[in-house]
């Protein structure tokens, strides 16, 4: 069993656990990190828990013309600056009465200055209701339409998905529709929509801090052991105001994942993949675009971070060619750990794209690194890249005062190319990167 956990868990242990790795306070792929980068934080509330700050996911929202061409996009955040007293992932379980927020930001276009993210009012959100959003997903809009977009709820008493519609011509209003709440939803993180009424949930943990007595010890174990306990699932709803229960189907779409945290879907539809936190790996699933059905493949990316959220984004070397994959993760677990625990901590951030090869032979070879070797701290230092896949560091920092902290997600603007990057604890929630080329 021991052999076992250190063949697998070896690079996990060597690169996130018991080393730190030396970062720069902050690097960015084609752009100076002091002079490209800055935060979308904090907002102008006069009470620090009604700012932008700790944000955790971000999404575009896509808006197409009644043809489906793209039009234009924004940027929507959940956030939670009450995060150090309420964690149901980290904890603590502590204080859940602050409610967390989501934002809109519009982004810039080239030469303009980025303006500041909007707080969305939830209209018609019960007030008795905790609000601690996590993962969040909106449904394009076309021909100006409004959108469902869900968001994954940590509240009090168990976690729900929580279903709102959004519309264009009021981006900073989000009427809720309905809670969803399932006996299957044990420990809802990330969604990946597979139509207005349907998505993939993963499920990080099978046993939560929420369990009394082994809550604060078993859901560590799982996570640092790698044990493969926890779950994919694909949800199907039912219209709502139908008269039926919410949830018309529920099906586990990839079971026996260590730590399923992000999961997303290929722009074809052909295409999912699920980052596995405790095993620093991502996992490539075969998806019937008919059935939702997945068939894991034998393509897995390993990362010299714990990954956190994925977005499968256009490469814009090749915006016609295969999709790139966004990673944003935790390169020292410890560090994040103690960041939990309301300790100071430098918890570093470290944004990859994982980017498709052409043949197993192709090189990135530069300034003598076989890959990756423009950034500060080269990923090819730590790991090997694949047959069919190779990565490229966009975005690096320490975290020390300055950088930014335990980043969770990245997205890139297909038309810009500017870099979003939200922080888990960062206070300034999070922060746009602008290339200079």
């Amino acid at each position: 069993m021991q052999a076992l956990f250190l063949y697998r868990s070896g690079p996990l242990l060597k690169n996130v656990i018991l080393f730190k790795t030396p970062l720069p306070v902050g690097y960015v792929v084609n752009g100076d990190y002091g002079q490209d980068c800055t935060p979308l934080g904090p907002g102008d509330a006069v009470n620090p828990l009604e700012s932008l700050a700790y944000c955790e996911d971000e999404a575009w929202w896509e808006h197409n013309d009644a043809a489906g061409k793209p039009s234009s996009r924004l940027l929507l955040l959940s956030c939670d600056p009450n995060r150090k007293s309420w964690n149901t992932v980290m904890g603590p379980l502590r204080d859940p009465s602050p409610k967390g927020a989501l934002w809109v930001h519009k982004p810039s276009k080239k030469g303009e200055p980025e303006g500041k993210p909007q707080r969305i009012t939830l209209k018609g959100y019960p007030e008795n209701h905790d609000f601690h959003p996590l993962g969040l997903e909106a449904w394009p809009s076309y021909g100006g339409n409004a959108s469902n977009l869900y968001v994954v709820n940590h509240a009090r008493e168990r976690t729900t998905i929580e279903q709102f519609t959004i519309h264009p011509s009021d981006p900073t209003v989000a009427t809720h529709i309905r809670t969803l709440s399932s006996p299957y939803f044990v420990a809802p993180n990330a969604l990946a929509l597979t139509s207005p009424d349907s998505f993939y949930v993963s499920n990080d943990h099978l046993i939560t801090r929420r369990w009394p007595i082994i809550g604060h010890v078993v859901p560590v174990l799982e996570s640092v052991l790698g044990l493969p306990l926890a779950f994919v699932s694909h949800v199907t709803l039912n219209p709502p105001n139908s008269g039926e229960s919410a949830i018309a189907k529920h099906e586990f779409a990839a079971n026996f994942i260590p730590f399923p945290n992000g999961v997303s879907i290929s722009s074809d539809g052909k295409t999912v993949a699920i980052a596995s936190t405790s095993l620093a790996q991502i996992w490539f699933y075969d998806r019937d675009p008919a059935t939702n059905a997945l068939t894991k493949t034998s393509k897995v990316v390993t990362l010299p971070f714990c990954g956190d959220n994925i977005r499968f984004t256009p490469s814009l070397d090749n915006p016609d060619g295969p999709e790139e994959l966004l990673v944003a993760g935790h390169p020292h677990f410890p560090s994040l750990v103690q960041l939990a625990k309301g300790l100071p901590a430098h918890s570093g951030s470290w944004v990859v794209s994982v980017v498709p090869k052409s043949n197993p032979e192709q090189s990135f070879e530069k300034n003598g690194k076989k890959f990756d070797g423009e950034a500060s701290v080269s990923t090819s230092d730590y790991v090997s890249d694949g047959p069919t896949w190779s990565l490229k560091t966009l975005f690096q920092s320490d975290g020390s005062p300055g950088g930014v902290l335990s980043s969770s997600t990245g997205l890139r603007d297909p038309e810009t190319g500017k870099l979003y990057v939200t922080g888990l604890y960062h206070p300034d929630g999070a922060v746009v990167c602008t290339p200079r080329k």
